[in-house]
């Protein structure tokens, strides 16, 4: 293993580690929030989605799909950002960018 697959994988391995963390402190947000779309995991929204599939929590079938949220601390949902396993960086949407997003 070269170094800069190493490298690679303490990255992915750190923003998994994180995003996980961040999951798990969603619930313990205190103070205003706001939804923001296109951060989740799998299995990690708040609830139901903008298509209107699915209408309860932890059933979102796809990471960082644009229509589905969970809760963050009010005003900081655009300047969110989530990197995936393949260090892809996915940036939290309003809803209407998420609409838009969805509709294209």
């Amino acid at each position: 293993m070269n170094a800069y697959t190493k490298i690679g994988i303490a990255t992915a391995a750190a923003a998994s580690f994180a995003l996980t963390a961040g999951v798990a402190n969603a619930a313990k947000i205190k103070g205003p929030k706001e939804k923001c779309y296109g951060i989740t995991q799998a299995g990690e929204n708040n609830c139901a989605n903008l298509a209107g599939t699915h209408s309860c929590e932890g059933q979102s079938t796809v990471s960082f799909d644009a229509g589905e949220w969970k809760f963050v601390a009010k005003g900081t949902c655009t300047s969110t950002v989530v990197a995936d396993a393949d260090g892809h960086e996915h940036k939290g949407l309003t809803k209407a960018q998420a609409k838009a997003a969805s509709e294209a």
